[in-house]
């Protein structure tokens, strides 16, 4: 019971998340209206994204100083979860932009690739792209030994470069993105206190399910390597 609890939690802050953030009134804004309860998951799935990249990261690091397979493992799987998770803000993102900032004049797919040139889509993809290529790189390397010592090297790289190409380069370029000087998101100014109500613990509920879904594939991938290793 002790060890579960944070999953006991996990599940009430979804339930809340999901029942909460579909019932409470919201501000009207011009443009966003309805749609602005999208903050709950968008901005909810980047959050987990990050804390599973982080968590990947220290393993990677971890591994660099003790040589324990076990922190490969665990770097591999929370840079997995992380990527969907990453995948899925993506999506989320561009659907909602898709209603909002597009030109309700022009067709969808003109509407859409006008904003897909929207630079923080482009810096987004591009870090998913360079975790992609993190995968990639450990399949294509047959050594155990060595595939966990280049992938946890790829690993810091990956993680530092999610800075520039999400955080830094956008904002430095014309964007439609709300929140240049900032994170919208975390804005006292731009959020009602009723959505922050919503809002904060959405970012914790996803971040655990990221958390509680890699601990089942670490599992997974222990029993696996010790299926292949009798």
């Amino acid at each position: 019971m002790r060890k579960s609890w944070w999953k006991i939690l996990t599940v009430i802050l979804l339930i809340y998340t999901f029942t909460v953030g579909l019932l409470i009134k919201i501000p009207d804004l011009p443009a966003l209206e309805q749609t602005a309860r999208n903050l709950f998951y968008h901005v909810g799935m980047w959050a987990a994204m990050m804390t599973l990249f982080t968590v990947s990261v220290v393993n990677s690091i971890r591994y660099l100083r003790t040589l324990d397979l076990k922190y490969d493992i665990y770097a591999r799987e929370y840079a997995t979860v992380g990527l969907v998770f990453g995948i899925l803000g993506y999506a989320t993102g561009a659907i909602w932009m898709s209603y909002t900032w597009a030109d309700p004049n022009n067709p969808l797919f003109e509407s859409f690739s006008a904003v897909a040139r929207e630079p923080k889509l482009i810096g987004t993809a591009v870090a998913m792209l360079i975790y992609f290529a993190y995968m990639v790189l450990r399949n294509s390397i047959s050594d155990m030994d060595k595939r966990a010592r280049i992938s946890a090297v790829y690993n810091i790289f990956a993680y530092a470069m999610l800075f520039p190409t999400i955080w830094i380069v956008p904002r430095l370029l014309p964007s439609l993105h709300p929140g240049q000087d900032g994170n919208p998101a975390l804005n006292f100014k731009d959020v009602s206190p009723e959505m922050r109500m919503v809002e904060y613990p959405a970012f914790i509920a996803w971040a655990l399910l990221g958390v509680w879904i890699t601990t089942v594939k670490i599992r997974l991938s222990i029993l696996k390597e010790r299926k292949l290793a009798q």
